[in-house]
């Protein structure tokens, strides 16, 4: 189990750029299973999760080639069904969340996609039933194995169809729609997620050949094809991301500059951490934050009422970036609620937080109140554990503000969707280092 140690209470300077976005990653490079051409992909973030799908890939016969850094070749001309039964399989596909998403291609093209129960963040219940829902409306056939959690499902021929799903999930769309890309007939989607990653990915297939519309908006109307060819592609930089540095911006009292951030893909994330009081500039394609010496305080609604953060679908704020949200506020000027909806266990972290000398209620498990510092008190140094992958690189971010020297544990976790963060963060004046589990 591998560890960081981290002082704190440093200023940090300069420019940081944005990795490739790892939820856009594991939608697209499922998608190069629908074809038997040649498809490029670049700026692949390179992170355990997104390797450990290339790696999947791989073993599924898909034929990769590493171009440059972020840039692969992926060609599936020669997809190895039998894998998808093995045992090798069944074990594979567990550690890693995103490996849910072989199954649309795969049942688009092959008429099978098979997955195991998979793994991935302690964060509460991600339920499947909205992807094989999904499957069904189109005219596959379910399955399921209670004895080794295995899943399945088969179809001679999708059918499109019209479906209303009950969850606008971002997995489960972009799961069913690249099933129903290669399905007979005409599939609409209503309640469709809409996310900047799920446009990406019907681009993308548009390209290759397929007719998508209403892409953007929550119907979308799929008009099956016979084939899709070859194409290349571009990651938009990770919004999760570019919103973890904004916070650590002002929880160190630093000046960064987050470049190259595809500001127009952002939606609500500057304004709900200005609502925070944290000034966002904008320089072309660029934020800059200026050092808070003075701090940021919080804003209040218009009557006076305490301010609630809460996440919600596209284009509303996204889950992934409430635990940053939550720990900018510790030491925010004034007070807020923290309104966690599509998780039950993703704020169970603010223990450490406390542990910490943060100021934070937990209501219940979806909502806490964070009464914030305004730097009167510093965070303490502390030892803690990470629990996921949010949670780590805000409890990362804590530390880097606390006086003294932190250690966090189990940073796979973080590792998981940031790439190389320990050098990043020493190129910008931080002090970490990562220490060799034992």
């Amino acid at each position: 189990m591998g560890t960081f140690k981290i002082e704190g209470g440093h200023q940090l300077r300069g420019r940081i750029q944005p990795q490739g976005a790892k939820n856009e990653a594991l939608q697209i490079l499922c998608a190069v299973l629908l074809t038997a051409e040649e498809v490029i992909i670049n700026n692949i973030p390179d992170i355990i999760d997104v390797n450990k799908l290339i790696a999947l890939l791989k073993k599924l016969g898909v034929k990769v080639k590493k171009l440059d850094k972020g840039s692969y070749s992926f060609q599936a001309d020669d997809v190895d069904l039998k894998y998808l039964e093995s045992a090798e399989f069944k074990e594979d596909g567990k550690g890693l969340r995103g490996s849910i998403m072989i199954v649309g291609p795969l049942l688009g093209r092959f008429g099978k996609g098979y997955i195991p129960k998979p793994g991935g963040d302690k964060i509460g219940r991600r339920r499947l039933d909205t992807h094989f829902e999904g499957f069904i409306n189109l005219g596959a056939k379910f399955r399921y194995n209670r004895d080794d959690l295995f899943y399945g499902v088969e179809a001679k021929k999708l059918k499109g169809t019209y479906m209303l799903l009950d969850e606008a999930s971002v997995t489960g769309t972009a799961n069913i729609v690249m099933a129903a890309v290669l399905a007979e007939g005409i599939t609409t989607i209503y309640n469709a997620a809409c996310e900047p990653y799920l446009q990406q990915l019907c681009k993308m297939l548009n390209r290759m050949g397929a007719k998508i519309s209403g892409v953007g908006s929550n119907l979308l109307t799929i008009e099956g094809v016979d084939k899709l060819g070859g194409t290349e592609h571009r990651m938009l930089p990770d919004m999760i991301e570019i919103g973890s540095w904004i916070g650590l911006a002002a929880m160190t009292k630093s000046e960064l500059t987050i470049t190259n951030v595809s500001w127009d893909d952002l939606g609500v994330i500057p304004s709900v951490f200005r609502k925070t009081g944290i000034n966002i500039e904008r320089q072309g394609d660029d934020i800059h934050i200026p050092a808070h010496i003075n701090g940021y305080e919080v804003q209040n609604y218009i009557d006076g009422s305490i301010l609630t953060i809460s996440d919600a679908p596209w284009p509303g704020f996204t889950p992934d970036l409430l635990s940053i949200i939550l720990t900018v506020l510790t030491q925010a000027r004034g007070s807020a609620v923290v309104h966690q909806k599509m998780f039950e266990s993703r704020l169970f972290f603010v223990d450490k937080l406390i542990d910490m000398g943060a100021k934070i209620i937990l209501c219940d498990p979806h909502r806490a109140t964070v009464i914030g510092h305004d730097f009167k008190s510093t965070l303490k140094a502390t030892t803690m554990t990470s629990p996921d992958i949010r949670a780590g690189v805000s409890l990362l971010i804590a530390a880097l503000s606390a006086k003294g020297t932190s250690i966090i544990h189990n940073i796979e976790q973080i590792d998981r969707g940031y790439e190389n963060i320990d050098e990043r963060l020493r190129a910008i004046g931080a002090k970490i280092e990562r220490l060799d589990g034992n």
